[in-house]
């Protein structure tokens, strides 16, 4: 029997709290698993669509981006795909007389969590200017409204077409066509909130803002780094990856402000020995305060430049260019600043060099506790630097590897949503369709809310996602999204996006992962790139949670008909009956893909796009070499009496989407209204355990935010620094505080202080 979606919003800010966990995985995951997935889908449905996650006649995980390999298990997904695709495959439904009950301004005060459970989105649905509930629309009359507001703006950069990282290839392709072919360059997406860093740092070090490693790689190294992410919760099979390493001999520091259960020991569930004793993982813990990474690779490129015998000389003369420049700066580094920056011992860093100088192949991982920071590009340069001393880049078992998040974030990217985009994209695009497309840059996330806010944007597209609940500062943000005349979400669930709306609203609901595709030609595939890369197909096979609903690629098609009109000679109508002919097209326009639908055919398991660093030490910069970068070190200074704050997720949660409110490894347990903070700072600050906090933000513009009703958490993290989960705490992050360079949000490095506030009521 499939349980209920939650009647009402369960309390979230008195959890139960128990010391965090030392292992990940192992039979403690595989309850709550199956718990969730019954609930959900119940027993038969949760087998026939588990036994599909994953394997190459099925189809792509919608929860990270983390790669397979050739050789596939039964069960190839972890604790939270299995939890991703319940969300996605159950058999709630929203339907017209859900919405007909609940008005707009009702679900605005419900919580994510409790938005996300009441299940599958079954009509396109209307909130009218003036209404106050969604109200049911045919297709027809929704890509009328929509055609009747974009025609009707005197600039087609007063329109935003956002997208989430699930959207397939095929349908990335045609929406950012669409967009093109309709005048604009505006083309925001996730990217731009978690790895624009990595892509800026990437571009201009090594020529591709893509990591440089395969998983045959990570298996092959000497050493590995693991800086700012927590696979245990946000990639757990990359979990395997790194047991898989450690079998082979490698080595792991793991670099951290918070101790992470899966990067101590792994339990690994596809094994009877693993599921018992599991595999210690980390060798050396470096418990790193917030934003002082920069500041550690610099010493450590320091020490390495004074090792004699220690630089790759051969290949710096031959493939890098700026070393002496580079060779200055690090020269100045200084043990007493790096200290003061990183929280670190002496010995520590020490031994994390001897391992360094020990390993002929290293890779260096890292998340957005190293990409959402106001220095994180110069942070990621520096990694670069220390791989490209020792000759670490085009070197088997060696190289950069940002691992990304959503599952197909890296692929939308590839296939031209950038508001960015290289002019010789936009050439060979113009050239396949014989349109002219803008080449004046557009506006990221972060530009469009304020295009938003300042009038300068009227209509908001978004392709996916929860735009409102992913995005900072959550007053402004919101405030400027119900300043558009029209905001259209194509989505498979409810999140807060479709409370805070324009003047109308439209909500239109699409196909996910998990369900059977069939159109005029045929039953249907589309593809995703993963974060290493590979490019494979992805097959859904349930069938749809409604009749109403369409596809993605069905949805651009129809809604570009609607707005370019006959005078568009893009064969939309062809598009959406066969996506076969997308690939081809695609084929022709972007590098790689070439025999796009002929490789697909020939490789079951996906092929691997061509990557110049990794495959010729071939550096396609502006020098034509690996680019050795120069930057002064930057880390956050924190005032006395306050704290550095960091948000992350928690166990149950996938970016904004709440599965439930746990977070089992640190030790919450039904609740997230909770900060962690080091029971030291805590005691100075005259918080004990269980007392309650407001986290007050504080900006050097002199402004201040503020989140309320915080419990305090006592939690090992580094000195100094606090966490909290988002989205609860992106109030907390001005639209203005960014990474330099690459628009980033800073929503790793919050100065806060904690003013007392009552506890919550039974």
């Amino acid at each position: 029997m499939v349980s209920k979606p939650p009647a009402g919003d369960p309390v979230q800010d008195a959890p139960q709290v128990t010391p965090p966990q030392h292992a990940a995985a192992g039979l403690p995951a595989i309850g709550p698993t199956l718990r969730i997935a019954q609930e959900q889908m119940g027993a038969v449905r949760t087998a026939r669509t588990l036994l599909k996650v994953n394997q190459k006649d099925g189809f792509d995980c919608p929860g990270c981006a983390w790669p397979e390999g050739d050789k596939r298990h039964l069960a190839e997904f972890c604790e939270n795909g299995a939890k991703a695709v319940a969300e996605e495959a159950t058999l709630r439904r929203v339907t017209p007389e859900f919405f007909a009950a609940h008005p707009v301004a009702e679900l605005a005060e419900r919580s994510g969590y409790w938005l996300g459970q009441q299940g599958r989105i079954t009509s396109p649905m209307l909130l009218p200017e003036g209404g106050d509930r969604y109200e049911p629309v045919t297709w027809e009359r929704a890509f009328a409204i929509i055609a009747e507001e974009l025609t009707a703006l005197p600039s087609p950069d007063e329109a935003l077409f956002y997208t989430s990282g699930r959207t397939s290839n095929e349908a990335a392709f045609l929406l950012q066509l669409f967009a093109r072919e309709f005048g604009t360059n505006n083309l925001p997406d996730c990217s731009n909130m978690c790895h624009e860093s990595s892509g800026s740092a990437l571009t201009e070090t090594i020529g591709i803002g893509k990591g440089s490693v395969s998983l045959e790689d990570l298996h092959r190294a000497d050493l590995i780094i693991v800086a700012g992410q927590n696979p245990g919760t946000n990639h757990p099979r990359m979990l395997s990856a790194l047991e898989k390493a450690k079998a082979g001999g490698a080595r792991i520091i793991s670099v951290n402000p918070l101790p992470e259960a899966g990067l101590e020991r792994f339990k690994n569930p596809q094994t009877p020995q693993g599921m018992l004793r599991g595999a210690a993982l980390t060798d050396l813990f470096l418990q790193i305060r917030i934003g002082g990474d920069q500041a550690l690779f610099r010493l450590l490129n320091r020490l390495v430049l004074e090792t004699p015998g220690a630089v790759d000389e051969e290949f710096v003369r031959d493939h890098t260019h700026g070393f002496e420049e580079f060779a200055a700066a690090a020269g100045e580094a200084g043990w007493e600043e790096t200290l003061a920056a990183t929280g670190l011992s002496r010995a520590e860093i020490e031994r994390a060099l001897e391992m360094v100088l020990a390993s002929e192949r290293t890779i260096v991982c890292w998340a957005m506790g190293l990409t959402q920071h106001k220095h994180s590009v110069p942070t990621i340069r520096e990694v670069v630097n220390l791989l490209l001393l020792r000759g670490n880049i085009g070197r088997p078992g060696a190289g950069v590897c940002p691992v990304r998040g959503h599952s197909n974030v890296q692929g939308d990217r590839t296939m031209g949503i950038f508001e960015r985009p290289a002019p010789a994209f936009l050439d060979a695009l113009d050239k396949e369709f014989g349109i002219v497309s803008p080449r004046h840059h557009g506006f990221d996330v972060v530009r469009s809310i304020q295009a938003l806010r300042d009038g300068e944007a009227k209509v908001f597209f978004a392709m996916g996602g929860n735009f409102v609940g992913a995005t900072p500062d959550t007053e402004v943000t919101e405030a400027a999204m119900r300043n558009a005349r029209l905001t259209v979400h194509v989505s498979t669930k409810l999140n807060r996006s479709h409370a805070v709306t324009g003047r109308r609203a439209l909500i239109l609901p699409t196909l996910g992962r998990t369900d059977k595709d069939v159109q005029k030609s045929g039953r249907q595939f589309v593809t995703v790139e993963d974060s290493m890369g590979l490019v494979h197909a992805s097959r859904g096979n349930l069938p749809p949670a409604s009749p109403h609903l369409l596809s993605e690629p069905a949805i651009v098609a129809r809604l570009a008909r609607a707005v370019l009109g006959e005078a568009s000679r893009t064969p939309w109508e062809a598009f959406e009956a066969d996506y076969a002919a997308v690939r081809d097209r695609i084929a022709r326009v972007v590098p790689g893909f070439e025999d796009f639908n002929a490789r697909l055919a020939a490789n079951p398991g996906g092929f691997a796009l061509p990557h110049a660093p990794r495959d010729e030490r071939r550096f396609p910069t502006k020098t034509g070499k690996a680019n050795f970068t120069a930057a002064p070190v930057e880390y956050p200074r924190v005032p006395e009496g306050r704290l550095l704050l960091q948000t992350l997720r928690s166990h149950d949660q996938y970016n904004t989407t709440i599965y439930g409110l746990d977070d089992r490894y640190r030790g919450i347990r039904g609740g997230r209204r909770v900060v962690l903070v080091h029971p030291e700072d805590a005691a100075a600050l005259g918080f004990a355990d269980g007392a309650y906090a407001d986290l007050v933000s504080e900006w050097s513009d002199g402004s201040e935010r503020r989140a309320p009703g915080f419990r305090v958490v006592h939690y090992p993290t580094a000195r100094g620094c606090a966490a909290a989960y988002y989205p609860e705490t992106n109030v907390l992050v001005p639209l203005e505080s960014t990474a330099d360079i690459s628009n980033t949000p800073a929503s790793k490095s919050v100065i806060v202080r904690l003013e007392e506030s009552p506890q919550p009521s039974a």
